[in-house]
């Protein structure tokens, strides 16, 4: 596809899960191996040390370029350190795709304890905050950039039980578009991707339930879960230069959930 000029220097946040047993990747494995593919420069950020080091591995020995850097988003001083690294391998830094995060346990408002909802938002919504406080200035020394932040249909519309989940995820959707109304005439464009009913690590621990799955499958009316790639696709299309006039977007990626 060459979407993506071969000298951009891109920054993949993940929080790797282990391969699934049948070979399948996760969304966010799949996200640092296209923007590889592509020509990308790729830094990996994530907590999981093995799986970060692993996938930065098999970029190169594809041969691309990675690196892995070990990284709590919740940490200020990690999301300074994980843009370091990306400038000091690369000399700048282009493109952002901000992808880490977790789910909850269903559970009611009153249901739901303090650190609970404290690590869902920590990592979710003050992740990507605190990924952009550091990464922007990067892009604004280098004339510009992309970020691509990992919203969710749940930033769109309420689901039942996952109170903290859906308050990240609309939370997400507000920062990116006040962030990509500061930076438009700076050059940064800012969107966010909205996926929904992709067969990821954390959405297959979700529906562990058989009834849950069926149930989530007859929301999308295309009848059919997401491949972990195709929400990857739609992020490296914002990230390109062939979405240079599109800011300020959450995109859903949910097979027609939205529209129906």
């Amino acid at each position: 596809m060459d979407i993506l000029r071969p000298e951009v220097a891109g920054l993949v946040i993940l929080d790797p899960p282990a391969r699934e047993a049948d070979g399948r990747r996760d969304r966010r494995r799949s996200a640092a191996f296209l923007f590889a593919e592509e020509g990308a420069k790729v830094v990996i950020a994530a907590r999981r040390v093995a799986e970060g080091e692993r996938t930065a591995a098999e970029i190169v020995a594809r041969g691309g370029e990675a690196i892995f850097v070990p990284t709590d988003v919740s940490r200020a001083a990690d999301c300074a350190a994980m843009v370091a690294a990306a400038v000091k391998r690369y000399g700048r830094l282009d493109v952002a795709f901000n992808n880490a995060g977790v789910e909850q346990a269903v559970k009611s408002v009153p249901e739901l304890e303090e650190d609970e909802w404290d690590r869902v938002i920590d990592i979710n919504l003050k992740g990507v905050f605190l990924s952009m406080k550091f990464q922007i200035p990067e892009m604004l020394k280098a004339g510009g950039g992309a970020i691509v932040n990992t919203s969710s249909v749940g930033g769109l519309v309420a689901t039942p039980g996952l109170s903290a989940y859906v308050t990240s995820k609309h939370g997400i959707i507000g920062l990116t578009k006040a962030a990509a109304i500061d930076f438009a005439a700076r050059k940064v464009r800012v969107n966010a991707i909205c996926p929904w009913g992709t067969h990821t690590a954390m959405f297959d621990r979700w529906i562990k339930d058989g009834a849950v799955e069926q149930h989530v499958l007859a929301s999308h009316p295309i009848g059919r879960f997401a491949d972990p790639i195709e929400p990857a696709r739609v992020a490296l299309f914002l990230a390109s230069d062939e979405a240079s006039f599109v800011t300020g977007v959450a995109l859903p990626v949910d097979g027609g959930l939205v529209a129906a």
